[in-house]
């Protein structure tokens, strides 16, 4: 009875799995991995180094990697874009520039302009940029052009009906796959039987619905009868949400005062206020409550004060993306359309600092296993 339960919620996600791969062609949707797939943590937040880093070799690409609003040092998905980018230039010669748009965002065209006209390749981090990408793209059909998490249903378009072109490339994960794994993770470890979910923005795309399914999939599949309550911070095209540490902080510490002991982010940056909650709920009811991170392994790159409450992270290696780009290009292996990032490359997973899966592992892999065949 048991495996009968354990495959009916991995179906669920194999419907999950056929719902993302519409968001591309399947004829390209996989992805190439070049060793260093393994398990790595972003690097420590930093800076961005003004204008162009130096690099051992005059005949590698330039790449112009454009974050998102927050930039580096945001624990998240720049960080790992970040750390593909630091490799590229350790491992290949490239050199780099990288920039961050303002607050609100209206100026990504300009620097997505500015990137691609002293880049061979420029990389815009997070879906708001598909527009523009599309747009500078066409207008420098010799460049590559890199968006990671283009949501895209029709890749052939964007929403005002700017082609895509042949030199415009979607990096995308099987988000719901590495989220399956960490609320497996989190039902394991679970006393209450409730647990939580904060989603950092509704309504993009159906992106962070992703996260969220996979993490109720993942839960249902090691207890059925599982409470799990989800909330968002703010709903599209409010991007806040992505932004928010003291909401997210009130969400979490609400759900920890519902009976709910292990709480799962897919907020970007509002997550730290996750962390803080966690470990102020474990301390005001004198018991151990858990929080899950997102994107990269978020208990090596918290705050010190909150990493001994963080369970787990579900890894999405936005870094070996950008990585893998870059050398696509040298390698001349560059086309247009979306590249899948999933478990059977790596692409997600989940993170194992600090032990606190370590009793747990086997059976994750198990289930890692079983959605990999």
């Amino acid at each position: 009875m048991r495996k009968t339960k354990r495959f009916s919620s991995l179906a669920a996600v194999a419907l999950l799995s056929l719902m993302a791969a519409a968001c591309g062609d399947d004829s390209k949707d996989s992805a190439t991995t070049d060793g260093g797939v393994g398990v790595t943590a972003a690097p420590d937040p930093t800076t961005a180094p003004d204008g162009t880093t130096a690099a051992p070799s005059g005949d590698a690409p330039k790449v112009g990697l454009v974050y998102d609003t927050t930039g580096r040092g945001d624990q998240s998905f720049n960080d790992a874009a970040a750390a593909g980018l630091e490799r590229a230039k350790s491992e290949l010669g490239v050199t780099f520039t990288e920039a961050v748009p303002n607050e609100d965002g209206s100026n990504r065209k300009e620097l997505l302009d500015l990137a691609a006209a002293s880049s061979d390749i420029v990389i815009g981090v997070g879906f708001l940029f598909e527009a523009d990408a599309a747009a500078v793209g066409k207008s420098n059909p010799d460049k590559i052009f890199g968006v990671v998490d283009s949501s895209m249903l029709d890749f052939s378009t964007d929403p005002a009906g700017v082609p895509y072109g042949d030199n415009i490339v979607g990096l995308v994960f099987s988000e719901e796959q590495g989220s399956f794994l960490v609320g497996a993770a989190a039902a394991l470890k679970s006393t209450t039987g409730k647990l939580g979910f904060i989603g950092g923005v509704k309504n993009v795309g159906g992106l962070i619905e992703k996260f969220e399914a996979g993490f109720k999939a993942g839960a249902k599949a090691v207890n059925p009868d599982i409470q799990i309550v989800a909330n968002y911070i703010t709903e599209a095209p409010d991007f806040d949400g992505f932004t928010a540490p003291d909401q997210a902080r009130d969400i979490a510490t609400a759900m920890y005062d519902g009976g709910a002991d292990v709480i799962y982010h897919a907020a970007g940056a509002s997550g730290a206020g996750l962390f803080e909650a966690a470990k102020a709920s474990s301390d005001a009811k004198g018991t151990k409550l858990w929080a899950i991170g997102v994107d990269s392994d978020q208990y090596n790159t918290s705050d010190p004060a909150v990493k001994d409450y963080i369970l787990t992270s579900m890894l999405k290696r936005v870094d070996v993306a950008v990585f893998e780009l870059i050398k696509a290009q040298m390698d001349g292996n560059i086309k247009g359309g979306p590249i899948r990032y999933d478990l059977s490359v790596d692409g997600v997973g989940y993170a194992t600092s600090g032990g606190f899966v370590d009793d747990i592992k086997d059976k994750l892999e198990g289930y890692k296993a079983d959605i990999i065949s």
